[in-house]
């Protein structure tokens, strides 16, 4: 298993990767251009359904439970460096399966990557909005 087999291993790597660029400033560009690697959703996927609510930003996410029985998230934002939060998002939780996802500490993941502190607090509470959705999502699928 490589580290990004595991939501901790995706962490790390996410986690060397910050540490690599220093200061916020470049941590911040680079998570703008993660954003700029994900694929945009269809129009049809821009619904009111996949709307994540308490983010300032447009902000949709789409669901996709696997045969495999992991889960897959996609997203998309109007604004860049939202686009980049669901980026590292989609490599801490997409491909996972759901019981992993909703017993893992989300908040600590982020805190340990410095997110929280470096973003405003309407970015810090959409990042939370973004958070609490792909848990509810994978409790869901785990229950079922």
């Amino acid at each position: 298993m490589t580290g990004s087999d595991t939501i901790d291993g995706a962490l790390a790597d996410l986690a060397e990767e910050f540490d690599l660029l220093g200061d916020w400033e470049e941590r911040y560009r680079y998570v703008i251009e993660l954003g700029r690697e994900l694929a945009p959703l269809a129009d049809p996927e821009r619904s009111e359904a996949n709307k994540v609510r308490g983010c300032a930003s447009q902000v949709w996410l789409v669901t996709e439970p696997q045969a495999d029985g992991t889960v897959r998230f996609r997203g998309d934002s109007d604004a860049h460096i939202v686009r980049g939060l669901i980026a590292v998002l989609l490599r801490l939780f997409s491909g996972r399966r759901p019981d992993a996802i909703a017993g893992y500490d989300a908040k600590a993941a982020l805190d340990k990557l410095g997110l929280a502190g470096a973003l405003s607090a309407q970015r810090s509470n959409g990042l939370a909005s973004m958070v609490a959705r792909i848990k509810r999502d994978a409790e869901a699928l785990a229950a079922a």
